[in-house]
């Protein structure tokens, strides 16, 4: 049986979560171990293709040491789905009340969405603390969650949504900010050619980088 997470340790695993859309399960397991050989212990498998679910179930079975989340989690259906297949976590772009209630009963930790202050606020009168702020750069980078940050203190965030190599340090400075996503590090195109040489080279790049 694995340990239980909780948000916070989701979100203190490395510095940047991999966010990835895999089209063929094949390249799941491959995937999980070359971020493994490159210091990262964690991975976001967007629930975007027919073969997301197949992907988190292949991860988890030949690599349990890779803890696998599920992204773009938009259901309960969803959320149950990502359970059964083995994820360990689960986040979602937004978070309606309907799904961060039926997330507050889940085996595993769900970290909703949001983009503003209000919504924010939302989820805290819910229970949760640990968001993730989506689409980052253009809601307005790190000067908008830094001006969220200053009245909601309590709130912490995994901004995520066109951030780059260069971008997050800026990020990862800030005191609410425990991580950040990336989709840099395992682009769909790396992943389709299987360049895992590529990919190895952009994870211990982030896995350099400091919060």
């Amino acid at each position: 049986m694995s340990e239980k997470l909780t948000s916070a340790h989701v979100m203190s695993l490395t510095p940047v979560l991999p966010v990835v859309t895999i089209e063929d399960v094949g390249h799941a397991e491959p995937l999980a171990r070359v971020l493994l050989a490159s210091g990262i212990n964690t991975i976001e498998i967007t629930l975007r293709t027919p073969a997301a679910l197949g992907a988190i179930r292949a991860v988890a079975d030949a690599a349990p040491e890779m803890i696998v989340g599920a992204g773009t989690v938009l259901s309960e259906d969803d959320l149950k789905a990502a359970i059964d297949a083995g994820a360990r976590y689960a986040l979602s772009p937004g978070g309606t009340k309907k799904l961060m209630k039926a997330a507050e009963h889940a085996s595993i930790p769900f970290i909703p969405g949001v983009a503003t202050a209000s919504e924010t606020m939302r989820g805290l009168e819910l229970g949760y603390t640990h968001f993730k702020f989506f689409p980052a750069e253009q809601l307005g980078g790190v000067a908008a969650i830094k001006g969220i940050g200053a009245p909601l203190p309590a709130a912490r965030f995994c901004p995520t949504g066109s951030i780059t190599l260069e971008k997050a340090p800026a990020y990862l400075a800030l005191n609410n900010v425990l991580c950040v996503g990336g989709s840099w590090i395992a682009p769909n195109d790396k992943i389709k050619a299987g360049d895992w040489a590529a990919i190895e080279e952009a994870a211990k790049k982030a896995v350099a980088l400091k919060r």
